[in-house]
């Protein structure tokens, strides 16, 4: 297993406090990502979880994926659902030259922006990227998204039980909360994903999508 916390330490965020880890907020909302995406099938059976609750998220697409499954790229946006960069190959950006890795993310961004004009979210891989390019990505006028929970459902040692707990039991009002619409993830999200929708929605919570400036 990976030593990333379940929960964002309030320390980190601090530590880098130009990056987006939660949505202030007094309302019961949530904010759902995916990331890894579009996939066929998978992609496909999460858009018609979340449409059951009313539920709008944001997804987080590899460029080269979007390149290979154009239709299911196009489903999400017809879902109404918001479209995030997670460059074009899934690079690990502290094991890339940083002039690749900008060059990797505009290169999604011009994929991404054949169907979505003004595209200015951004979610690095692994969530590992170094500060020389996050302040490029930041000058160029990205968002750059992390996350406040992680469910850990790529995670082959965690059972389908653990997924659900790690976002049952900290996830709270504006959390932005990660899943993957992988097939590597999909054992363990397919199990989650529908218990959180409905555990939240039975509390009286919402589930929005995020734009540049937070909510939409």
């Amino acid at each position: 297993m990976t030593l990333v916390p379940i929960k964002t330490p309030s320390v980190v965020k601090k530590m880098f406090p130009n990056y987006t880890w939660s949505i202030p907020t007094t309302e019961d909302v949530i904010y759902l990502t995916f990331d890894d995406g579009p996939t066929p099938e998978i992609t496909e059976w999460t858009l018609q979880q979340l449409k059951k609750f009313n539920a709008k998220a944001t997804f987080f697409c590899i460029g080269n994926n979007i390149e290979k499954y154009p239709d299911v790229f196009q489903s999400v946006i017809d879902h109404g659902h918001a479209i995030g960069n997670h460059t074009h190959n899934h690079l690990k950006g502290w094991k890339t030259l940083t002039k690749d890795y900008i060059e990797n993310v505009l290169k999604a961004h011009s994929v991404i922006n054949n169907k979505v004009s003004g595209n200015k979210l951004f979610r690095p891989p692994y969530g590992r990227i170094k500060p020389k390019q996050g302040k490029q990505l930041k000058e160029l006028g990205y968002q750059i998204i992390m996350w406040d929970v992680i469910s850990f459902d790529w995670d082959k040692e965690v059972s389908n039980e653990k997924c659900l707990e790690n976002v049952i039991k900290n996830s709270d009002k504006g959390s932005i909360i990660v899943f993957h619409d992988s097939v590597k993830a999909s054992k363990n999200m397919k199990y989650a994903l529908p218990k959180v929708l409905e555990y939240y929605s039975k509390l009286g919570f919402t589930f929005k999508s995020l734009d540049f400036t937070g909510i939409v």
